[in-house]
């Protein structure tokens, strides 16, 4: 069987991205470097030796949750992502509700990272050059860049992302190779793994830390319409990025306890932690790696911003078509077949939140950076949780052949496991913000203050555009052409009461097209 081409028509470029293609999006969007030289350090002062090991917890979870959520994926073929599969199985409402969620977690965690890039390039320059340069500046050319990577083809942007990550990942594996060629600082040890290391009161903040590290991994579904084969590609993709996301995390952070030893590396973070990394490298490889890992951090930033605003794009364009945003939001580019206008305006919404952190005096780390992405990565641990409680529901409603491991039993299991993650994360907000409890506070509750909004705005458009309300997340029309913001023709099952739409005129079967095995 020959491989898919990539359409010629107007729209996203279809066929496009293969299963490696979209796991560098998703990896890229966790940024590992910086996830561990930055938040690593932290979870081992938390969680001691034992730290590594909540970083393979946080994966085994989505992992399970990936079962069911890959499983819905091969009936549900809308590109809404998280608010299709929400609004499939919990009903429009709460689907509509998702959209704007998703909307604030997947914004929240890209706009908020422009302070990090500022302050990381500003490190950068001041460590290798003794230049000290402002951060504003810094983050505004990165809006322009972000901006472009979007502008131009989704290829492009998986070129650069692969890149990118490759360089990364690169020096954490140098880092790895010096360290094991060398013994570490007393010896390899597997202590980190033993129970009586990993089940610790610092272990609960080692968990927070690492189901936030694993934010984005999701966002493979958003790529569907330009996979290759994407009931495939899909599935792979998303097991494939959280499985190297939980190894990776776990051996590297096990490195890094290896490089000062089992007994002296809490004292080693704990007294410079954003240092811990640049150290061991320094120790086990040379200066000039620790000098290129500087570098990488920036790079590292600008793949995960890439990343973030090419699925934010999609989500835009997906609400565009569905008749939600602005019609403009779904125009493509007919060069580079991108969503170019969403990401304009995705562009201006960051410069917009930027300049007001920079006017008000704010600090770019620790108020843009952290109070920007919390409530983002709150977010979208709460569209993991929905997602997860609507498979069920959704094999539920119509006629399949899949297993009740994958429809009803793992999705259960995730549902508990990352109601679990979301509690860790908001009883230690504290150490993702260093705010005071107020700051806190609002933060956790501009989340459900954005759902509550969310279901206002579907009972307003049940009540003045009812075509938009009865078609939002329908399964897409197979013929080209559809304008955004027209209503596809929907076979989707039923939901809150509707009568049931008929089959696509093309159909030669009066069964739904989501309820036919894949």
């Amino acid at each position: 069987m020959t491989a898919p081409t990539p359409d010629t028509s107007e729209g996203l470029r279809t066929g496009t991205l293969n299963t490696a293609d979209i796991s560098f999006f998703v990896v890229s969007a966790a940024a590992p470097l910086t996830v561990m030289a930055g938040v690593a350090p932290i979870a081992i002062v938390l969680g001691g030796i034992g730290a590594p090991t909540g970083y393979l917890l946080a994966g085994i979870t989505l992992a399970i949750f990936a079962v069911g959520f890959t499983t819905m994926s091969r009936h549900v073929k809308s590109a809404g992502a998280f608010y299709a599969y929400i609004t499939r199985g919990l009903g429009k409402p709460l689907g509509i509700a998702a959209a704007l969620l998703a909307m604030l977690g997947y914004n929240g965690m890209e706009i908020g990272v422009y302070g990090l890039l500022g302050t990381a390039t500003a490190d950068t320059a001041h460590s290798l050059w003794g230049v000290d340069i402002p951060w504003l500046p810094v983050s505004l050319a990165g809006l322009l860049l972000i901006w472009y990577g979007g502008y131009r083809s989704i290829d492009f942007g998986a070129k650069v992302l692969g890149l990118l990550l490759v360089a990364e990942t690169g020096i954490l594996v140098l880092l790895a190779g010096g360290v094991l060629l060398k013994g570490g600082a007393d010896g390899l040890s597997l202590a980190s793994f033993a129970p009586g290391n990993v089940l610790v009161p610092g272990t609960a903040g080692v968990l927070a830390f690492a189901f936030a590290a694993f934010t984005g991994f999701e966002s493979t579904v958003i790529y569907r319409r330009e996979a290759k084969n994407p009931d495939r590609t899909v599935p792979r993709a998303t097991y494939l990025a959280v499985g190297f996301l939980g190894l990776f995390y776990a051996f590297v952070v096990w490195i890094a306890i290896q490089a000062f030893g089992d007994a002296k590396v809490v004292e080693a973070a704990g007294g410079d932690p954003a240092g811990l990394f640049f150290t061991a490298i320094t120790t086990f490889v040379g200066g000039w790696a620790a000098d290129l890992m500087h570098v990488l951090i920036v790079t590292s930033v600008l793949a995960s911003l890439l990343a973030f605003h090419n699925a934010i794009n999609r989500y835009g364009l997906a609400l565009a078509e569905e008749g939600v945003l602005p019609r403009s939001f779904g125009r493509i580019h007919p060069r580079h077949r991108s969503p170019y206008a969403a990401g304009i305006a995705q562009t201006v919404l960051g410069a917009v939140v930027v300049l007001g952190f920079a006017l008000a005096g704010a600090d770019p780390y620790q108020q843009l950076l952290l109070w920007v992405n919390t409530p983002g990565m709150i977010g979208l641990l709460a569209l993991q949780l929905l997602a997860a409680l609507a498979v069920p529901f959704f094999f539920r409603k119509i006629t399949h052949t899949e297993g009740v491991l994958r429809t009803t039993v793992a999705p259960a299991v995730a549902v508990v496991l990352l109601s679990g993650a979301i509690w860790l994360v908001i009883t230690h907000m504290d150490l993702f913000t260093a705010a005071p409890p107020l700051v806190n506070t609002v933060l956790v509750a501009v989340v459900p203050a954005v759902f509550v909004l969310g279901l206002a705005l579907a009972r307003r458009l049940r009540r003045t555009r009812p075509e938009v309300y009865a078609n939002f997340a329908a399964e897409p029309r197979t013929d080209p052409g559809t304008e955004p913001g027209t209503a596809p023709a929907t076979d989707t099952p039923s939901t809150e009461g509707e009568a049931p739409s008929c089959p696509h005129p093309t159909s030669s079967s009066s069964t739904p097209a989501s309820a036919r095995p894949s």
